[in-house]
């Protein structure tokens, strides 16, 4: 019988979308460049991520549709073997394995032995900063430590690419990488067995050589000449593949305004100088009310013209300007995002995106800690229908800031490969005046600017930019860290994993964000069971920040979490750690970076946001205690 390898559509994206290795079946390859996908593919709509991209659309990966095993599918997108160095756990031999000896349906077998064993690639790979990946010279390694004369000798020197007479061995006396070697058992000139042998203990790391300057999927004639230095590294290593993923939720156009943008209107029409501002108009009185009034409310230029319109039957600007950018210059997409769920009058519903206003059910509460609570809140909104749309850019490798390989290595496609899920969700909000009124606090903000300097050095800084703003803020850190506590905690109680349910973190302040957004986006029906929406209803939604409160405010690594400085990735996370906040990856939109329980639950350095709520729940917990 003959073996089909399956992917599913969403993991075309990510984790094994363009250029990442999969290991299936004890079999390995590379996913390949858009270019070479079938004709027939599914089409996935979502015009503001298209814009966002500046592509003209966006394909999934076509159904093979037959689960038939006496029947070929239909071609699906294509997998290349790598790494090409496979070996024989048998008799030892290492087999280049070339495209001209695939047989569909069959795994590569060694012909050298009776019983035909399948064949194992080898562990290591090589790549280099500017994305290129390909197979270790296992001929070279081999004869790395002879002199050129002694290498040149060797009968498969002129065609070591393919050499025929590699062995892939074990020593019985080592352990580790020393334990494993690769050995030449050609012939040298003058009928001499070559013999040349070396361990693998110093593989892993840089090493000499050219880079192949392509990825195995790529024709040697599309080479291009690259002169970055190569690493060899195992072929399941975190830093052979960094995809670069963009999302989208489909949201209804709706031109009606937040709820916060106006709040701030209600501030400037009740403002003592605005019948001044109107009656100045055209005079150079008028600008000096208008700088009292933005002093006052921070009200935006954009948002007094609208209203001096409305007053004068003046033509307005169009509210909202939705093609503003950020540091990136690129559209933000979190922006139409927030209004739809931050709305007076939320959107209707449709078949991709249906919410409704909740709460916590704490209207009139005098008990503590529930009053404390519903202070601090400033609204639950739930999501029972959501529509995502997830786009792969390209990929890097080495690290995160190495150079960025399109998902079309051929250059000539203005489309990108893409996947929708559909979930569920639940939206957070923060009392505006109390969150405004904490972020203003000097030792939050001086506390908040060791963070900034640190994102500020690191080479992340643009591309976290997109999600935070020009400018870090306040905000932004403690939204962040309760959408990760909140995901823990969710995961306790509503039976998702952490690794089903991920996060939108909607804090820039110039947008008059102030909420967050905890949905599941699963390929499958997991993510339209209706278990986090109803966590999100009264009362389980309070209780269930209660505990997520107390739990933050306690990690097994305390005092040295707590107290640290600078930890994570360039030092961008400050009391976060495993043990209390991170989430898995895919989970997180900053990759686990920017975070701190100190701003949520305090500490000796600066007041947490829901610090009052926390010694509420202590003191009503200690007086029912004492009876």
């Amino acid at each position: 019988m003959k073996r089909k390898l399956r992917v599913r559509q969403a993991q075309t994206v990510l984790p094994f979308g363009v250029g990442a290795v999969l290991d299936v079946q004890g079999e390995s390859f590379v996913a390949a460049g858009i270019e070479r996908w079938p004709d027939l593919k599914t089409p996935v709509s979502s015009d503001r991520l298209a814009t966002r991209l500046g592509v003209k659309g966006f394909f999934a990966a076509p159904h093979t549709l037959n689960d038939r095993y006496d029947k070929a599918d239909r071609p699906g997108v294509p997998y290349v073997r790598f790494p090409g160095w496979l070996f024989c756990g048998s008799c030892r031999a290492m087999v280049r394995f070339l495209r001209e000896h695939e047989k569909p349906g069959e795994p590569p077998v060694c012909t050298s032995c009776a019983a035909a064993p399948r064949l194992t690639p080898m562990r290591f790979v090589r790549i280099c900063p500017d994305g290129h990946l390909d197979d270790v010279d296992w001929w070279y390694w081999a004869h790395s430590k002879l002199v050129p004369e002694l290498r040149e000798s060797c009968s498969e020197s002129k065609h070591a690419w393919k050499a025929r007479r590699l062995s892939f061995r074990v020593a019985d006396r080592a352990s580790g990488l020393e334990a494993l070697s690769v050995r030449c058992e050609a012939i040298r000139e003058g009928g001499k067995p070559c013999g040349a042998e070396r361990d693998l203990l110093d593989v892993l790391g840089p090493q000499g050589g050219r880079c192949s300057g392509r990825n195995p999927w790529q024709h040697w004639d599309s080479r291009v000449s690259c002169g970055q230095q190569v690493h060899n590294v195992q072929r399941t290593a975190g830093n052979v593949y960094y995809p670069v993923v963009y999302s989208a939720l489909d949201i209804p156009q709706t031109a009606e305004a937040p709820r916060a943008q106006r709040t701030m209107a209600e501030a400037v029409l009740d403002h003592g100088y605005w019948t001044n501002l109107i009656d100045a108009l055209g005079t150079p009185r008028a600008d000096v009310f208008r700088g009292m009034i933005k002093e006052d409310t921070d009200a935006s230029d954009r948002l007094i013209d609208q209203l001096v319109a409305e007053a004068t039957g003046a033509p307005a600007p169009p509210f909202p300007d939705r093609q503003e950018s950020g540091k990136s210059g690129k559209i933000d997409l979190s922006r139409d995002e927030w209004y739809a769920f931050d709305a007076a009058q939320l959107p209707e519903a449709t078949k991709e995106f249906a919410v409704r206003r909740s709460g916590l059910g704490l209207d009139g509460e005098k008990e503590e800690p529930w009053a404390t609570l519903d202070a601090h809140i400033g609204g639950v909104v739930l999501a029972d229908r959501l529509r995502e749309v997830r786009a792969l850019t390209g990929f890097r490798r080495h690290s995160p800031g190495g150079t960025l390989v399109p998902a079309d290595t051929g250059g000539r496609l203005r489309w990108l490969p893409a996947t929708e899920v559909y979930g569920e969700g639940i939206v957070l909000t923060l009392d505006e005046q109390r969150l405004t009124a904490w972020e203003n606090d000097p030792r939050v903000r001086a506390h908040v600017r060791g963070v900034r300097t640190d994102l500020d050095a690191s080479f992340r800084d643009e591309q976290l930019a997109e999600t935070t703003g020009s400018e870090l803020s306040p905000r932004f850190l403690l939204l962040h860290t309760v959408a990760h506590l909140l995901i823990r905690q969710l995961s306790f109680d509503s039976g998702y994993t952490t690794a089903s349910l991920r996060e939108r973190v909607y804090g820039r302040p110039e947008y008059g964000q102030h909420g967050l957004l905890i949905y599941t986006a699963a390929g499958d029906a997991e993510g339209t069971l209706g278990g986090l929406v109803r966590q999100g209803e009264a009362p389980h939604f309070a209780e269930t920040l209660i505990r997520m409160l107390e739990a933050a405010a306690w990690c097994s690594a305390d005092p040295l979490c707590a107290e640290h400085t600078g930890q994570g990735f360039g030092n961008l996370n400050r009391a976060a750690c495993h043990a209390c906040t991170l989430l898995p990856e895919t989970s997180c939109q900053t990759g686990n970076t920017l975070l701190d329980r100190a701003l949520v639950v305090g500490s000796a350095r600066v007041p947490g946001y829901f610090t009052d709520v926390l010694t509420a729940s202590r003191e009503s917990a200690a007086a029912i205690a004492q009876g």
